[in-house]
């Protein structure tokens, strides 16, 4: 059996908003095996990005964690303190944030920045510090790496920017690297680079990675194992060749069937999924992706569907229980 390095069991994270009670993670369970990649999909709003501020405990209020467990290393993070949390943030695990303009401070040189994260976790002098934040910008390709230790953050392109963030996750060695969308923001040409990159990381260094994103396309680039999610619950997790294989969750099957094929005839409309995500505060009684589901039928409106074993992976759709045969 494979090392698990986190396992996420039942996860809830909820909003108490002036609207309702908002339940953006919705009993969310998985595994991330040790030193491989664990893709999270979906569309925004699904609750992805909730679901890795939930494991680096970043939820802000009126959000709030309430029930599940989140083992890292054996050891369960939501009964850590917020001082524990902060030895942990950085040092074991590390995050980058889709849109590296807002993540970096403006007023600090790139230097100093990865500076303060090798002090605050490594037991460094200044001077061993500078040498290890020039030899990670070295690491992560960017060019000239003395010079724009000493340049801010404005001063470089986008692509230049998530490499410094990449190189800011990964300068302590941690155990697990969350990605949220480090792609979103960047043109193709750099977005191949820096998932070519993360690869080649995780390669040299082992570390596991959990890479949130809606693009199938990064999936298929980086991922061992994909989740996908809609309206704050998992509805389908198989590995990365059985998910482009044969879909199985309709939602699922609605996601591949949106990627433009280069084969395909110019003159044929992209495929699309109708209808929208439903809000949080008005999710149908039963199940959520039912409203645009063109298979469903009346026990889909009537009750949510557990998440089953079905053909070596797990999918929550009554397709593949007793009961679709009997609710034709």
């Amino acid at each position: 059996m494979a090392e698990k390095i986190l396992q996420v069991k039942n996860l809830k994270t909820y909003f108490h908003t002036e609207a309702g009670l908002v339940k953006a993670v919705n009993e969310v369970s998985f595994d991330v095996e040790k030193g491989k990649t664990l893709g999270i999909v979906g569309e925004s709003g699904c609750g992805k990005s909730i679901t890795s501020l939930s494991i680096m405990g970043l939820v802000e209020k009126p959000g709030n964690i309430e029930g599940g467990e989140i083992l890292f290393e054996g050891e369960d993070l939501l009964k850590k303190t917020e001082v524990q949390m902060r030895a942990i943030r950085g040092k074991k695990i590390a995050m980058i944030f889709q849109e590296p303009m807002t993540s970096l401070n403006p007023v600090y040189t790139i230097g100093q920045q990865l500076v303060e994260a090798l002090l605050l976790h490594e037991n460094m002098t200044k001077s061993e510090a500078k040498e290890r934040a020039i030899e990670m910008l070295k690491l992560v390709k960017i060019p000239l790496a003395e010079r724009r230790f000493d340049e801010y953050p404005h001063q470089l392109s986008g692509g230049m920017r998530q490499r410094v963030m990449i190189a800011m996750a990964l300068c302590c060695n941690p155990d697990m690297l969350i990605c949220d969308e480090p792609t979103t923001a960047l043109d193709v040409t750099i977005q191949a680079q820096i998932l070519d990159l993360i690869n080649e990381l995780k390669e040299k260094t082992g570390t596991s990675v959990m890479m949130i994103t809606h693009d199938l396309g990064v999936i298929a680039e980086v991922a061992d194992d994909v989740m996908v999610m809609y309206a704050g619950k998992v509805v389908e997790h198989a590995t990365c060749d059985q998910i482009f294989d044969k879909p199985m969750h309709p939602y699922t099957d609605g996601l591949m069937k949106c990627i433009p094929k280069l084969d395909d005839d110019d003159t044929k409309e992209l495929s699309v999924i109708k209808g929208m995500v439903p809000s949080f505060d008005d999710m149908p009684a039963g199940c959520a992706f039912c409203p645009r589901c063109s298979e469903a039928r009346e026990i889909c409106r009537q009750k949510m569907p557990e998440l089953v074993e079905a053909e070596g992976r797990k999918v929550r759709c009554f397709k593949y229980t007793k009961e679709w045969g009997e609710n034709i």
